[in-house]
């Protein structure tokens, strides 16, 4: 009997992404360590999942999503600005460089630091593909 994916079904996937202009973006082939997608879990957005139902073990599929249903539209309100002097020698307040910040809690966010204008350093926690939209390519290694 074939394996289907189902809106309840465990999948182990190579996600390939793509931007708009065909470079890759990321891919879990690099490493060749599968992801793990828990269909219905909302890890995933309702429309990423769409894309997977009916998909069978060992197929694959490529389509692409409007930034909304990929890693969101950019978000005004993830810009902050912190102080220089938060930075070190070790952190150093770069554009380009990723920081990962200790939140409350323990929670560590990323964020790229996007402009440095004398004391102020403007830090964006938004996803880096946020705003983009993003081909997806899907190879279905197994369905659990």
């Amino acid at each position: 009997m074939t394996q289907v994916i189902e809106s309840n079904s465990t999948i182990i996937a190579h996600i390939t992404m793509k931007l708009s202009d065909g470079s890759a973006a990321d891919s879990t082939k690099v490493n060749n360590k599968p992801a793990k997608i828990i269909m219905g879990d909302t890890s995933i957005s309702p429309a990423f999942e769409a894309q997977l139902l009916g998909l069978e073990k060992g197929g694959s599929k490529e389509f692409t999503l409007e930034a909304v249903d990929a890693f969101g539209e950019e978000n005004p309100d993830n810009l902050h600005y912190v102080d220089a002097a938060k930075f070190s020698i070790d952190t150093p307040a770069k554009v380009g460089n990723i920081i990962t910040f200790t939140q409350p809690g323990g929670i560590e966010l990323p964020g790229m630091i996007k402009e440095v204008s004398g004391s102020s350093v403007t830090v964006d926690f938004n996803h880096p593909l946020a705003g983009q939209a993003i081909t997806f390519v899907i190879d279905i290694v197994d369905i659990e």
